[in-house]
């Protein structure tokens, strides 16, 4: 019976230890959505707002991506891009930009690369 209940506690911690990392795992998608979705809009292509306000506003497509990095895509979030788009480094935490940045390359560079 003490052998059972070790078992259960032991799977237990595993099970909510695996959780609890999980968790801690910032989402790229979700932080896009709440921080760069409004500029960028929603599939890498900036919105008609953003277009008029910031004309250099790139698009994420196959140009974009082919001249940049993961590494790249950090480094503008945590220093920004000129005076048109401000630096996240006070406001994400590193794994959050890091996730941000996985997130505009794998789905972004994806649909670019997938669409030729």
């Amino acid at each position: 019976m003490r052998q059972f209940s070790l078992a259960i506690s032991v799977a237990a911690v595993s099970v909510l230890g695996v959780g609890r990392l999980a968790a801690q795992t910032p989402d790229g998608k979700s932080i896009y959505s709440e921080e760069c979705r409004t500029c960028h809009g929603v599939a890498g292509k900036p919105t008609q707002r953003a277009v008029s306000q910031y004309k250099g506003m790139p698009t994420f497509d196959a140009a974009f991506f082919s001249k940049r990095s993961q590494d790249s895509i950090v480094a503008v979030l945590n220093h920004g891009a000129g005076k048109d788009m401000k630096s996240f480094k006070s406001k994400l935490s590193s794994e959050e930009i890091a996730a941000v940045a996985r997130y505009v390359k794998e789905t972004f560079g994806s649909q670019a690369a997938s669409s030729h």
